[in-house]
């Protein structure tokens, strides 16, 4: 069946043989297989080029999460086949529960997996977006893995934001004021938005986590940073991760209008300010994300202020809300 994404019918009873186990040395393998340690060892070596399996320390072996890397093997070559794999999205839920029993059989505690280390982690999580094919829900704040501003960050997160949205996933962030301080990071996020993600604002949140799927979640370990990750797998936990993150999402304010245009709407602009007052950003704050200058930023809030007739930035944001700009 796995010969769709390119596994052998050898190579896919070798693969079986490593989910089976918890880890297992080219030997151990090979007998399980009834063939010899060299061919053993190359289906290996084409196993792990397809992300499917990696060495470990002392000649062993384990398996990725199949959902995972098989995900990503499905999405690389679905264009390519697109009826074919109907039979293996079958198969391969089949090789997780395996992969899951086999875990659980040696170690319950496998339902939480803690990552160390910047390029293990970075490793494990580009290993998620590439899986991804329902969901995509994300709690955001700073520190990042990479500077946001960087040119690279940007053009990689717009395309894989594209890829999701054209494949109907359901992609929705909550950031946090701090996730829009750094220089064009709204301007990316707006970005972002256009392209499909449902993003909204909240003035603080007390962590940082991704959702994939409704299937894991990755959450840091301390103070927002990524170099220490912990992965929480289908389990109570899991799903009060995703009830909080619900909870979240319905008290945030959305970056752009969800409402449909009335004829006097508000323009994007306007919109954004709106978002910022109600964050509780200062003119400081709101010309740093316009790119303008302090008083530009002060005329522009006084300007939407007249236009809603409104003496205070509090009473603006329920004459925003009369109106159902926001």
């Amino acid at each position: 069946m796995l010969e769709a994404v390119g596994v052998s019918a050898f190579d896919e009873d070798v693969y079986r043989a490593v989910l089976s186990g918890p880890r297992s040395t080219v030997r151990d393998l090979a007998e399980h297989a009834g063939a010899g340690v060299a061919r053993t060892g190359q289906a290996l070596r084409r196993l792990a080029g397809l992300g499917l399996v990696r060495r470990v320390g002392r000649g062993q072996w384990e398996s990725v999460s199949p959902r995972s890397a098989l995900s990503a093997l499905l999405n690389l070559r679905r264009s390519e086949a697109e009826t074919v794999f109907a039979g293996v999205e079958t198969e391969f839920a089949d090789l997780h529960r395996l992969h899951r029993a086999g875990q659980l059989g040696s170690d319950p505690g496998a339902l939480v997996e803690v990552l160390t280390g910047r390029e293990v982690t970075a490793r494990k999580i580009e290993e998620l977006n590439r899986s991804v094919t329902t969901h995509l829900w994300t709690l955001d704040k700073p520190p990042y893995l990479e500077p946001v501003g960087q040119p690279h960050f940007h053009e990689r997160e717009t395309a894989t934001t594209r890829e999701w949205a054209e494949r109907g996933v359901d992609i929705r962030g909550v950031y946090c004021l701090e996730s829009i301080e750094p220089p064009g990071r709204l301007e990316t996020l707006l970005e972002l938005a256009a392209l499909g993600e449902r993003s909204r604002l909240l003035p603080h949140l007390p962590f940082k986590a991704r959702i994939v799927d409704r299937r894991v979640a990755v959450v840091p370990l301390t103070g927002g940073s990524q170099d220490s990750i912990v992965l929480v797998h289908p389990s109570g936990l899991l799903d009060g991760l995703m009830e909080l993150f619900e909870a979240y999402w319905e008290q945030a304010e959305p970056l752009l209008s969800e409402r449909p245009d009335s004829v006097e709407g508000p323009s994007q602009e306007e919109l954004m300010l709106l978002r910022l007052l109600h964050a509780g950003c200062k003119d400081k704050a709101i010309a740093r994300q316009l790119g303008v200058s302090v008083r530009t930023a002060t005329r522009r809030v006084a300007a939407l202020m007249r236009r809603l007739d409104a003496g205070t930035r509090f009473q603006a944001g329920v004459r925003a809300r009369e109106r159902g700009w926001v």
